[in-house]
């Protein structure tokens, strides 16, 4: 979806609240969204359909907690490739694996930044040679583990 700088200026209060109570909990029932915002269940489904419509809200997914699926090891990996042409064949391999929660094309030094979850040094060893740096055109990874989370913001954006 292209950018719409006036997409915030366009939430009315209820919206606003909306969107931040469908964040806390998505699973909120239309009958309790409806009570919290004084319209009625039909009226904020009708809201909702239209906030998913515009691309404000792009759908609804449980989070999992990756040490709880044996997934104990995070890490960021910052990949520089060889040319831009290489893009294409890097993306396509990184769309597939599992592994991958996040890529991210870059500015500056290193062209993209992933963010893996792995189930230990071997599962992340195994994914950085076998798989990332097998891909033609990938020229250098660096690799840095995470240690502690102190914020993982998965559902709330700020609406200035």
């Amino acid at each position: 979806m292209a950018y719409d700088s006036k997409a915030t200026e366009q939430l009315d209060e209820p919206d606003r609240i909306l969107i931040a109570r469908l964040a806390d909990d998505a699973r909120a029932s239309w009958a309790e969204l409806a009570l919290e915002l004084g319209l009625s269940a039909p009226a904020v489904a009708e809201r909702v359909k239209r906030l998913k419509q515009r691309g404000i809200i792009r759908g609804f997914h449980a989070v999992m907690d990756p040490p709880s699926l044996g997934l104990h090891l995070t890490a960021f990996i910052a990949v520089t490739l060889t040319h831009p042409r290489d893009r294409a064949a890097f993306l396509k391999v990184v769309r597939k694996q599992g592994e991958v929660m996040e890529a991210h094309h870059l500015a500056g030094e290193d062209d993209y930044l992933l963010k893996v979850h792995c189930r230990d040094t071997s599962h992340l060893e195994h994914f950085l040679t076998d798989i990332l740096k097998s891909v033609p055109g990938v020229q250098r990874t660096r690799t840095s583990i995470v240690l502690g989370t102190a914020k993982n913001s998965v559902t709330v954006l700020p609406m200035e």
